[in-house]
């Protein structure tokens, strides 16, 4: 029989991990082949130009357009602090003047005589690439960026917000399925990757946040809460550029979901460790998911064995992601090579799957994605 695939997110104790850090636009890369580097570790920096504000000057000063340039007192390239005067009209006897004071700091960039307007550049934004994770630079790519090798403890989640953040993993809860509220959530967490079980609430992501918590980790979540701790619905679209103080992972779905044992017993085995983390989500074309990346020393774990990704195997562990059951968790029991004919009446290749609670139900292949090893 042919072998069968499906889609899955990865959770392994060990594998190794090849990250690319690079620049927006050419600056300057500041490591080289063979230096080790700390997560927090700037390895390039920039300048990117600032923002562009036109002012539209002949309208200001009340004159003609062919008049902006005489009227200047600051000529192109003169640079300009926010409140002095940049342009004043000459007045009637010397009395009377028109002063326009610069709203903005920055640089003049144009001024025409065809329309008038005026564009004030401001100041430069320097950019810095943090390394990320820690380990070790194996390529540089100069003016560009860096690559940067190490082995890792590695999960992949379903859904977060926030961009990158890192820390040492600390635990809120004793259990899996305990639901995490504001009560878990202590003053010693700060700067943290904290770890729930099951349902992260709205209350507790708050508390985590004003705890000064670097990153939050748990099952589930309700889309509510999440609509209130946002303040908005989040729709379609990439994540990660949320501006909230805090990296929010749900690692199986919405809804009062239990995290997978095994995430939570793999986290708990690395409970001290500093940890590194991304909750940037894309679910459409180039699919990208949330990650927990635990850098490794020699000796820290034992690589798992290797298995081709998303092959359907008995006894591999899986999570259901349509209703009837949905968010549930089990394992490969049986691969039957015909088409089923579901309840819709519909005819579909099907597996079984053995629930954690000992029931074994039928469901569709789409209807599943693997915990990959």
């Amino acid at each position: 029989m042919a072998n069968a695939y499906t889609p899955g997110l990865k959770v392994t104790n060990r594998m190794p991990h090849k990250i690319v850090r690079m620049l927006p636009i050419k600056g300057d890369v500041m490591v080289k082949v063979g230096d080790k580097v700390n997560a927090d570790a700037i390895v390039a920096a920039t300048y990117m130009p600032g923002d562009v504000y036109p002012l539209n000057m002949a309208n200001m000063l009340a004159v003609p357009p062919k008049d902006v340039g005489s009227l200047m007192l600051h000529k192109e390239g003169g640079k300009v602090v926010e409140g002095e005067p940049i342009a004043e009209t000459a007045g009637i006897f010397g009395k009377f003047k028109k002063k326009y004071n610069s709203p903005y700091a920055g640089t003049i960039e144009t001024i025409s005589e065809v329309t008038g307007q005026v564009i004030l550049r401001g100041p430069d934004i320097p950019v810095e690439v943090k390394a990320y994770v820690t380990g070790t630079v194996t390529e540089v790519n100069p003016e560009i960026g860096c690559t940067i090798e190490t082995d890792v403890a590695f999960i992949q989640g379903i859904f977060g917000i926030g961009g990158e953040t890192c820390g040492p993993v600390k635990f809120a809860v004793q259990n899996y399925d305990e639901t995490l509220t504001a009560t878990n959530i202590t003053a010693d967490m700060k700067g943290c990757i904290v770890i729930g079980g099951a349902r992260l609430t709205d209350e507790g992501i708050e508390a985590a946040r004003k705890a000064g918590v670097a990153a939050l980790i748990g099952g589930g979540m309700d889309d509510q809460d999440l609509k209130e701790f946002l303040g908005y619905d989040l729709g379609v679209a990439i994540t990660g550029s949320e501006k909230k103080g805090i990296t929010v992972i749900v690692t199986e779905g919405f809804g009062d979901i239990a995290m997978a044992a095994r995430t939570f017993d793999l986290l708990k085995q690395f409970e001290g460790h500093e940890a590194s983390v991304n909750g940037a989500t894309q679910i459409r074309a180039g699919v990208m998911r949330p990650e927990i990346i635990i850098p490794l020393e020699a000796g820290d774990c034992e690589e798992e064995g290797d298995d081709v990704g998303g092959q359907l195997k008995i006894g591999l562990p899986l999570r259901i992601i349509r209703d009837p059951y949905f968010g549930i968790i089990g394992t490969v029991s049986g691969l039957p090579a015909e088409p089923h004919v579901l309840g819709s009446g519909s005819k579909a290749r099907v597996l079984e799957v053995k629930l954690n609670s000992g029931e074994s139900v039928i469901v569709p292949r789409a209807n599943v994605e693997l915990i990959e090893a």
